[in-house]
This record gives structure tokens, C-alpha cells and sequence, in this order.
């Protein structure tokens, strides 16, 4: 699965991963605020198989297939969606 990667401007180590590059039409509001302007990581073929530094690859693909985003804060060791 294709995914786009964006870090946080205002939080350290919080990532968001996302279905098509810029839209971020998925994200809460209250999400988006938070974070400031994403800036653009990379792109990503994501598998089951493939593993990400910090977090779990089956939540991310799972929370993208689901909700079309998923967001990573280390600061929490968590993954998902608020």
C-alpha cells in the first residue's frame, strides 16, 4: 500500500501516514491544529512484511485501510488515531 509520510512542525517524533500526498481532508481538526504544518518525509510501498523504526507496520496498514490515516508518537510509544 501506498502511503505519503509527514512529521509534526510543533511535536517531536509524532508522524502521520496518509493515502495521497497533501490531503490531509482525513485528519481531525483538533489533530491538524496540533501538529502545525506537516512536513513531507517520504513515500512509502508499505508491507505486512516491512518493517517501520517505531511502529507496528499491522496497526499502520490497518488504521490506513480504516480511516485512510494513521498517526505515530513515539513520545507514547503509540500508534493509531487519537
Amino acid at each position: 500500500m501506498q502511503c505519503f509520510i509527514y512529521k509534526s512542525k510543533k511535536k517531536q517524533e509524532l508522524y502521520l501516514y496518509v493515502l495521497k500526498k497533501g490531503d490531509f481532508s482525513m485528519v481531525p481538526q483538533s489533530l491538524y491544529q496540533s501538529i502545525g504544518e506537516p512536513i513531507f518525509v517520504m513515500d512509502l510501498d508499505l508491507a505486512p512484511e516491512r518493517k517501520l523504526a517505531r511502529e507496528s507496520t499491522t496497526i499502520v496498514l490497518q488504521n490506513l485501510r480504516v480511516k485512510g490515516l494513521s498517526f505515530a508518537d513515539s513520545a507514547y510509544n503509540n500508534t493509531g488515531i487519537p
